[in-house]
Order: C-alpha cells, then sequence, then structure tokens
C-alpha cells in the first residue's frame, strides 16, 4: 500500500504571475486541483508542510488526503514544478480520486538483492527501466514494485513481465527490459614492446650540426698553417 499523507490547503482567488509571486514570498505554494468533472480549483498551501510531507517518498504514487477549507478530498498529485537549481516546489497539479474507480498512474520498480553475474563474476547491474505505468484501485496502490535480482547471471534479463501485482493491471509492454547483468569491462595492457613500438622514434642525424663542422674546418686551417 503506497503512503498516506494529510495536508491543509486554502482556496485562493488570485491569479496570475504576480499572485503566485506574492504566495512564494508568503511562505505558500500555488497548487490547483481538478477531476471527476469538476473545474479546475486554484489553491495553496504551506511550503513548509508540502516539502516536509514529500520528502523521502514516490510523490506519484502516494495518496494525499487534502483538506480544503475544511472539507477532505482524496487526491494523487499529477504535477510538481520545481525551481531548476534549488528544486524548490513552485506549483503542483491535485487530481480526485475515489474509491471505487480506478486510476492510472506510475509507480517505482525497486531492485531487491545481489545478482549472481555481480557476486560471482564481477558484472554490473544496469537497470534499464525505473517506472512502470498501472492501472489500479486507490486502495491497492503499491508504494512502489520490487523486484528480485538475486539469480540473475551475466548476460541475462528480467522484463516487465516478471513483475508481480496481484491488484494492478501493468500497462507498461511487457517485454520492455527492467535490468540485466552486463559483463566486466576489460581494459586493454598493452605489452612494453608494444608500447615502445608505438612510441615515435627520434629522427636520424644525417648531418652534423654547423658548429662541429665549423670546429672541424677551424682544426684543418690550422693544421696547413703549421706544415
Amino acid at each position: 500500500m503506497a503512503h498516506q499523507v494529510t495536508l491543509t490547503a486554502e482556496r485562493r482567488t488570485a491569479r496570475g504571475k504576480g499572485a503566485a509571486r506574492q504566495l512564494r514570498a508568503a511562505g505558500r505554494v500555488p497548487a490547483v486541483i481538478y477531476g471527476h468533472g469538476r473545474e479546475p480549483e486554484a489553491l495553496s498551501l504551506s511550503q513548509t508542510e508540502l516539502e516536509k510531507a514529500l520528502t523521502g517518498i514516490a510523490a506519484a504514487s502516494t495518496v494525499i488526503d487534502l483538506t480544503v477549507d475544511g472539507k477532505p478530498v482524496r487526491t494523487l498529485i499529477r504535477e510538481i514544478q520545481r525551481t531548476a537549481v534549488r528544486r524548490d516546489i513552485v506549483h503542483v497539479d491535485f487530481y480526485e480520486i475515489h474509491a471505487d474507480e480506478k486510476i492510472t498512474l506510475k509507480v517505482p520498480v525497486h531492485l531487491v538483492g545481489a545478482p549472481d553475474g555481480v557476486r560471482n563474476a564481477g558484472g554490473v547491474l544496469d537497470q534499464v527501466l525505473r517506472e512502470i505505468e498501472i492501472e489500479v484501485l486507490p486502495a491497492h496502490i503499491p508504494e512502489r514494485v520490487e523486484l528480485d535480482v538475486t539469480a540473475l547471471t551475466i548476460g541475462k534479463s528480467l522484463h516487465v513481465r516478471d513483475l508481480q501485482l496481484p491488484h494492478a493491471t501493468i500497462l507498461t509492454h511487457l517485454d520492455d527490459t527492467v535490468c540485466t547483468v552486463v559483463p566486466p569491462r576489460i581494459e586493454e595492457v598493452v605489452a612494453p614492446a608494444a608500447e615502445a613500438a608505438a612510441e615515435p622514434a627520434e629522427p636520424e642525424l644525417i648531418r652534423k650540426p654547423r658548429a662541429e663542422e665549423e670546429a672541424e674546418g677551424e682544426g684543418e686551417r690550422v693544421e696547413e698553417a703549421e706544415e
């Protein structure tokens, strides 16, 4: 079962960028709630309470019991907008849900265990798919989907069809790869002889340096003078 979080929101009438900036300056986050044919309704929430409530959980699969001006509404978060650098929440979309209606959402995939190919063969576990899309009743929303990878050997993979979700319908393609164990990377070792051959050879000196030629010339002139 997914986490359930309780938050309090207030209706707001002011719209636009200017109003949103004023809300944030006052420590509140602009939000909107919609779903089940209701008109989108503008809200605001405490920045501190919202950040605290969503820390360490999968927000997309968390049921939010939202109290709006004293009236309880069960919701899911459809979208969270954050600042690029500090990752502060600047806007939230809430979607109203009903207990007897199935909903579509994405849940994270969590790998459990150390693969055989990693423990005994030095392989590397590569998780290709980190979330799947499912259809489920609100009461059966999983916090995450766990997949045991203990028996996975080098070159072997697990797929979406290997996931167990008895109370949900998986909408992601069943043949999609979730994870695989890849062989260890082998670094090429260059032999000393090969390294020597690869080094650029120094050019062979054909002509003597000018200083040596001049010195030899002077020696010949001295010998002629002595004769």
